[in-house]
């Protein structure tokens, strides 16, 4: 979700280098970002607990940085935060609003409203440091060219690309199998569709192969093709149906369209998807489940809602992605 903050930065600022300090899975998602480099965070040997966050430190301050944008807010980003202004740096740190995130999911008094989302939380970072962001014009990146391994994979007879990722952390924000079934069916009626599925993981790619199995235009791709390979041919699709999870956001900040289902989770909490809008996100019925939503991340189970989202209908689900 940082992604796209960084590039309207760049764009508005573009005399200011940017160091992106992460674990170095994420590297892929900045390449191609004039003026940021990429600096891994070594969190198993080198950058390991608290004297490895003093190498950190000293590694980072190398590369003169003027000012540290904290936008993760958790203990070690906070420890690498303050050494730099204790060395007389400036510093920002994101606020998550915790509070109002609480007053949105609890189940008594609940106050539902929109908050503010993450990518104005981050810009607000930025806005601290001197350097305010405008987000309202967002540019991204050209649709990737697509290798000869992933064109065999998916083939080339296709007018449009749907992908799939019905995956999330945690089961309460997971469309019902049987549903997504229902859905898939329909949308591989249409031969001039090609439906890719995303996911990771043994037990995942064996749910994806039994979705796939009885349709010639529906394509699983787990497993097949690396991350960065995957980044391209996401940013070729037409349109991304996901559940609350990274892949809506990877849609998202590569410029396509994302349907996204909600359970347990509700957009109010600030993680709908970069530039997309509400009636794209599909919730679960709250008349039918006056609590949700329940948690901002899905991770608390509340009994008696294990099958709110049963109230998004694969109809309507087909019909938006339509």
């Amino acid at each position: 979700m940082t992604v796209p903050v960084l590039r309207a930065f760049v764009k508005q600022y573009p005399t200011v280098k940017l160091t992106v300090i992460s674990r170095p899975f994420f590297k892929p998602f900045f390449d191609g970002i004039p003026n940021v480099e990429f600096f891994a965070f070594d969190e198993k040997v080198r950058h390991k607990g608290f004297s490895g966050l003093l190498r950190l430190f000293k590694d980072v301050k190398q590369l003169k940085i003027d000012a540290f944008a904290d936008l993760h807010n958790v203990l070690r980003s906070k420890v690498v935060s303050l050494l730099f202004a204790l060395s007389g740096k400036k510093r920002a740190t994101v606020d998550k609003g915790r509070e109002g995130k609480k007053e949105l999911t609890r189940a008594e008094n609940k106050v539902f409203k929109q908050l503010p989302s993450m990518f104005e939380r981050h810009a607000k970072v930025f806005e601290e440091l001197g350097f305010p962001v405008d987000l309202s014009n967002p540019e991204f990146p050209k649709k990737a060219v697509l290798s000869a391994e992933i064109t065999d994979l998916i083939g080339e007879n296709y007018q449009k690309l749907i992908g799939i990722a019905p995956f999330a952390q945690y089961d309460s924000k997971v469309y019902p199998l049987d549903l997504m079934q229902e859905v898939i069916a329909k949308l591989a009626e249409n031969k001039d569709q090609t439906i890719l599925l995303f996911g990771g993981g043994k037990r995942e790619i064996e749910i994806l192969d039994s979705l796939s199995e009885p349709f010639k235009n529906v394509i699983n791709v787990a497993g097949k093709i690396k991350f960065q390979q995957e980044l391209k041919l996401i940013s070729n699709l037409d349109v991304m149906l996901s559940m609350d999870s990274g892949n809506a956001h990877i849609a998202a900040m590569l410029g396509v369209k994302v349907v996204t289902l909600w359970g347990a989770t509700h957009p109010y909490a600030g993680f709908l998807p970069f530039n997309q809008t509400l009636e794209n996100a599909l919730t679960s019925d709250r008349d039918q489940y006056p609590k949700l939503p329940t948690s901002v991340y899905g991770n608390k189970i509340v009994e008696g809602y294990e099958d709110a989202m049963r109230t998004i209908s694969p109809k309507k689900v087909v019909k938006k992605l339509n």
